[in-house]
C-alpha cells in the first residue's frame, strides 16, 4: 500500500510537476527501453505549427498492443517537452492499468460477505458501493445483489484517512472503465492528476446533461504569463472561444473551453468543447486551451476527433447556452494552489469529504517500469460515458449476462428481478445470456422485447441494435434494416450501429448506400480498419478501383491481421 508524503514541486510553467519535463521524457524514455523494451513504438510531434501550440503522440510497441486496446495516445503542453512528456504519461497510464489487470494475483475472488469475513472492518462499506450509483436501497437487499458475483477485491488507500480499505475494484471498473486512471513522476502527483481528471469528467457530464448555465469567464481576466500567450495563439490565428466556469461548487477549479475557426469550419475544421481541471484556474484553462489544440488539428488538417467527456457540437447554435452565464473573472474560481503536490492534494481530499465524497486510490504502478501509476475513484462522481440511470441492479444484471455462468446467470437476474418493482433491464439481460448460449432466435426476441421497456433513447437504440445482430448471426439480413434504422434515429453517435447497417446494405448488393454508413462509421472513428476496409470493398464492387485499393491500404496499415481486407487487395492489384 503506497504511503502519499510530501511533494514539493520543482517546475510549475504550464502544469505543476515534481521535475521538470525534460527530465521526465529523458526518464520515461530510458526506463521503458532499458525495463520494459516494445512498449514505446516512438514518440512525434503531429500539429502543423500553425496555433504553436505543440502536440505529442506516443506510439504503443508490439509489448504494448498485446496487452492495451488502445494504438497511440496524445499529448498536450504549453512546450514541446511537456507535450512529449504528456504522451509517455498517458501510454505508462495505460500499459500499467491494462497490466494490473492482466494479472490474476493482484485479486482476491470473493463475494462482499465473504470479503467482510476476511477482512472484518475493513471492507468499503455498502453504502459507499450505493453512493457510486446514486441509489437509495435496504442494505441487506443490496449485499443480496452483491453476493451473486464474485468480485476481484483490492485494498484502496482512503486518500483523507491514510487508511486501506478491500473494495470490490471490478464495481469500479464497470462504472468508470479506465477513467480516472493516472500516472506521474511520483505517486502524489499522479493521484492529484487522476483525481483532477475525475471532477472534470464529473462536473461537465452533469453540466451537459443539465445544460445548466454557466458564468463565462472574462478573457481579459486571464493574466497568467502561459494561458494569456494560448489566448493570443487562438486570437492571432482568428480562433474563436467562450472561456466557462465549469467548478460546480467542486474544491479543484474546472474551466471549458469551446473554440471553432470561422475560417474553417466546417470544411476543415470542427467546433470543439472540452475542458481542464488543476488546482488552481490558470492551470485549469491552460489544460483546457492545450486539449483544445489537441483535438482541433490546428483547426486546419480536417482531423475529426472523438467526443468523450463532453459533446461534439457540429452547429455554432448547440453552444448559445454557454454564452448565457454572467461574466466572471478566472480568479473567482476554486483554488488549493500550493507548493506541496501533497498538501494540494490533501486540500482537495477534505473539500470532497464535506460534500460527502471520498477520493480511493489504487497503486497500479507497474512492477519493471517503476513509473508512478494509479487507478483512482470518487463513489457517486459522474461521468458522460455511463447511463444516467445507473444501478446496483443493472451493473451487477450486465456481469451475470456477460461472465458468470449461463445456469446460474439466469438464476441471479430471477432474484434481481425479483428485489427490484422496475426491472426493465432484465430483457435485455436475458437476450445477452441466450447469445452467450447460442439460442440466436430467443436473443432477438428479448431484445426486441427489451426495445420499448427502456428508460431513455440510448438504451433503446443499444437494445434495438441488439435485435439486429441476433438477427445477422441468422443471416436475416433484410430483417436488421428496419432496427439498424431505429438504433440510429434514437443514436448516431455509435459507429456499430452504421457499420452493421453497412454490412447488411453490403449483403444486399447496396453497395453505394452501404458506403455511405461506412463513412458515417468513419466520421465518428477515423481509425477504424474495418469501416476502412468494408469501405474499400464497397468501392471495388462498385468498379471504384484506386478508391478500393486506397481504403484498403490503409485498413491493413492500421491492422495487419485483416486478412479479407488483404486477400481483395492483392486481387485488385494483380489485376492491374
Amino acid at each position: 500500500m503506497i504511503k502519499l508524503k510530501s511533494c514539493p514541486k520543482v517546475y510549475t510553467t504550464d502544469q505543476d510537476k515534481a521535475v521538470s519535463p525534460e527530465e521526465t521524457v529523458a526518464r520515461v524514455k530510458g526506463l521503458l527501453k532499458e525495463k520494459c523494451d516494445g512498449v514505446l513504438g516512438c514518440t512525434r510531434k503531429i500539429d502543423t505549427g500553425r496555433l504553436g501550440i505543440p502536440v505529442f503522440i506516443s506510439e504503443c510497441g508490439p509489448a504494448a498492443r498485446e496487452i492495451m486496446p488502445t494504438r497511440k495516445q496524445m499529448g498536450k503542453g504549453a512546450s514541446i517537452a511537456q507535450a512529449e512528456a504528456s504522451a509517455l504519461m498517458e501510454l505508462v497510464e495505460r500499459f500499467s492499468f491494462f497490466s494490473f489487470w492482466s494479472n490474476a494475483e493482484n485479486f482476491t475472488l470473493a463475494t462482499y460477505s465473504e470479503a467482510e469475513e476476511l477482512w472484518p472492518g475493513k471492507v468499503i462499506s455498502i453504502e459507499k458501493i450505493l453512493q457510486s450509483v446514486d441509489e437509495k436501497m435496504d442494505p441487506a437487499k443490496a449485499r443480496v445483489i452483491l453476493d451473486l458475483v464474485r468480485w476481484h477485491f483490492h485494498p484502496a488507500l482512503n486518500v483523507l484517512t491514510g487508511e486501506a480499505e478491500y473494495v470490490p475494484l471490478d464495481w469500479f471498473k464497470i462504472l468508470n472503465e479506465f477513467n480516472g486512471s493516472s500516472a506521474g513522476n511520483t505517486p502524489e502527483e499522479s493521484v492529484l492528476q487522476g483525481g483532477s481528471e475525475l471532477v472534470e469528467r464529473h462536473v461537465c457530464a452533469v453540466i451537459d446533461s443539465e445544460r445548466l448555465e454557466v458564468p463565462r469567464i472574462d478573457p481579459a481576466t486571464c493574466e497568467d504569463e502561459v494561458l494569456a500567450k494560448l489566448c493570443k495563439c487562438f486570437e492571432d490565428n482568428g480562433i474563436k472561444y467562450i472561456i466557462s466556469d465549469f467548478s460546480l461548487g467542486m474544491p479543484l477549479p474546472t474551466v471549458a473551453v469551446t473554440a471553432w475557426d470561422p475560417s474553417t469550419f466546417p470544411g476543415m475544421s470542427e467546433i470543439v468543447f472540452t475542458a481542464g481541471t488543476s488546482s488552481c484556474p490558470s492551470k485549469a484553462a491552460i489544460r483546457a486551451f492545450t486539449e483544445v489544440a489537441q483535438l482541433a488539428g490546428d483547426f486546419e488538417t480536417g482531423r475529426v476527433y472523438e467526443a468523450s467527456g463532453l459533446p461534439k457540437f457540429t452547429d455554432l447554435d448547440q453552444a448559445e447556452w454557454l454564452t448565457k452565464g454572467k461574466s466572471t473573472s478566472i480568479n473567482d474560481l476554486p483554488n488549493v494552489l500550493d507548493s506541496d503536490i501533497y498538501d494540494e492534494l490533501i486540500q482537495f481530499s477534505k473539500g470532497l469529504d464535506d460534500q460527502g465524497y471520498t477520493l480511493y486510490t489504487v497503486d497500479t504502478t507497474h512492477p519493471d517500469l517503476g513509473v508512478s501509476a494509479n487507478y483512482n475513484f470518487v463513489p457517486g462522481f459522474r461521468f458522460r460515458e455511463r447511463t444516467p440511470h445507473a444501478s446496483l441492479g443493472l451493473f451487477v444484471g450486465r456481469i451475470l449476462s456477460e461472465k458468470v455462468a449461463i445456469d446460474i446467470a439466469g438464476d441471479g437476474l430471477d432474484v434481481i428481478s425479483d428485489i427490484y418493482d422496475d426491472d426493465y433491464f432484465i430483457p435485455f439481460f436475458e437476450g445477452m445470456l441466450a447469445l452467450r448460449g447460442g439460442d440466436t432466435s430467443r436473443a432477438a426476441d428479448m431484445f426486441k422485447l427489451a426495445i420499448e421497456v427502456q428508460p431513455a433513447d440510448e438504451e433503446k437504440a443499444l437494445s434495438a441494435f441488439y435485435a439486429a445482430y441476433a438477427l445477422s448471426l441468422e443471416e436475416r439480413w433484410v430483417e436488421t434494416i428496419p432496427y439498424l434504422d431505429r438504433a440510429i434515429e434514437l443514436d448516431n453517435e455509435a459507429k456499430e450501429f452504421f457499420n452493421l447497417r453497412g454490412v447488411a446494405k453490403f449483403k444486399a448488393g447496396e453497395y453505394a448506400i452501404a458506403s455511405e454508413d461506412f463513412k458515417s462509421a468513419l466520421a465518428i472513428d477515423n481509425g477504424s480498419a474495418s469501416d476502412l476496409a468494408n469501405l474499400g470493398l464497397c468501392h471495388k464492387f462498385m468498379g471504384n478501383t484506386e478508391e478500393a485499393i486506397e481504403y484498403l491500404s490503409t485498413a491493413i496499415e492500421l491492422e495487419p491481421e485483416l486478412e479479407y481486407a488483404r486477400t481483395h487487395l492483392e486481387q485488385m492489384l494483380n489485376m492491374k
